[in-house]
């Protein structure tokens, strides 16, 4: 099944993932009609590095903001498939819970609403495994699937409005079109997102070379998670819309959630970090800078100071304990049933997601050894 004809939505489209899903679209769905980019500020150097490998498919900028209802159902009017990835990742409680809930809730519901009015067939949902956890417990996964059960307690502003997001996703799967079609809903988990324009990466980086290229651990050997590379997210996402248009799949996908995850290594965040930034001559620690219980207490007695400031002047501790507890559970999740009901299959290899991520990587380093060395 192709996207022949399909006018395409993609919200968050300069971002790390967005960029990354519509050049894939543009090499494997040559006869699509329109890739509408959807976000706060589309650059005129993105579009015109996109116009080589467009080929007959137009492409069209639509700035604005998903919290602006009229905005959304403009952006939305004429198309037929919606794919969401914009949010705002907040890992450190940095930004208001607010601002987290306008954009991540209250813009999926906009989106939603807009694809009923406008007539749009199919939405996809980027969601994250943040939503499964890990919970406060630490409660280790390995290998898990979607049927699973686990007790999420979920913590953060950015994982509760994630799951809510998700809920309401699939909540509107099945709703009435004014045409007469029904609405065909699924959400994405990827699990932590690496490759080229990772901030996260590079904000890693940068710590390493700060330390004498020395990466920091944060975490501890046996917490073994997966991360997947970017191009491969971007894979499922194609997959997951080619699932939802071909009529004799659409009924099987819709509704339902499916993990994305690819044949990256398990290993521990911090050694992940380690695998990919070690060409580069960056060497790890080989313990945590204190006991983990120790960095717990600490954790804790941080952000009691920062709750204390809070009324006269906001401080965000850098680590916090639920942080803490993501970076030293071992979490990881299985892709067997997207393969099987999306046909997902990585594009990517495990040797290409490393080679493209470390050459990126090395073209950032001069700018980060410049920026210590200027301080």
């Amino acid at each position: 099944m192709t996207l022949d004809g399909d006018v395409c939505v993609v919200t968050g489209a300069c971002g790390f993932l967005g960029k990354t899903l519509i050049r894939m679209l543009l090499e494997q769905e040559k006869k699509l009609s329109e890739i509408r980019l959807l976000d706060i500020n589309v650059k005129q150097e993105l579009l015109q590095s996109l116009e080589e490998s467009r080929s007959d498919v137009k492409l069209s900028a639509f700035e604005g903001d998903i919290r602006d209802a009229e905005f959304v159902r403009k952006a939305c009017r004429g198309a037929t498939l919606v794919f969401h990835i914009a949010a705002i990742i907040d890992v450190i409680e940095a930004i208001e819970p607010s601002e987290i809930y306008g954009i991540n809730v209250k813009g999926t519901q906009n989106l939603l609403e807009a694809c009923i009015q406008e007539n749009v067939a199919s939405f996809i949902y980027t969601s994250t495994v943040e939503v499964m956890g890990p919970n406060k417990e630490g409660e280790p996964v390995v290998n898990g699937h979607e049927d699973m059960a686990y007790c999420s307690s979920l913590k953060t502003s950015y994982s509760k409005t994630k799951k809510e997001a998700e809920d309401l996703t699939l909540g509107y799967n099945g709703k009435s079109l004014p045409n007469g079609g029904r609405l065909a809903t699924c959400a994405l988990r990827p699990m932590y997102i690496f490759g080229e324009e990772c901030r996260f990466l590079l904000s890693h980086m940068a710590d390493g070379v700060r330390n004498g290229d020395v990466l920091y651990r944060m975490s501890l050997p046996e917490a073994k998670v997966n991360p997947v590379y970017v191009g491969n997210v971007a894979t499922a996402h194609l997959q997951a819309a080619r699932s939802l248009q071909d009529p004799e799949r659409r009924e099987r996908v819709a509704g339902k959630f499916y993990f994305v995850s690819d044949d990256t290594p398990h290993v521990s965040y911090s050694d992940f970090n380690y695998e990919v930034m070690s060409p580069l001559g960056f060497s790890i620690q080989d313990k945590m800078i204190v006991p983990l219980p120790l960095f717990y207490v600490f954790c804790f007695l941080w952000e009691m100071a920062c709750l204390m400031l809070r009324p006269f002047r906001r401080v965000v501790p850098s680590v916090n304990r639920q942080l803490l507890t993501m970076l030293n559970t071992p979490f990881s999740f299985s892709y067997d049933k997207a393969k099987r009901e999306l046909g997902y299959t990585p594009k990517y290899t495990w040797q290409q997601a490393r080679s493209n991520t470390t050459r990126w990587l090395a073209q950032q380093l001069p700018k980060q050894r410049e920026k210590v060395w200027t301080k």
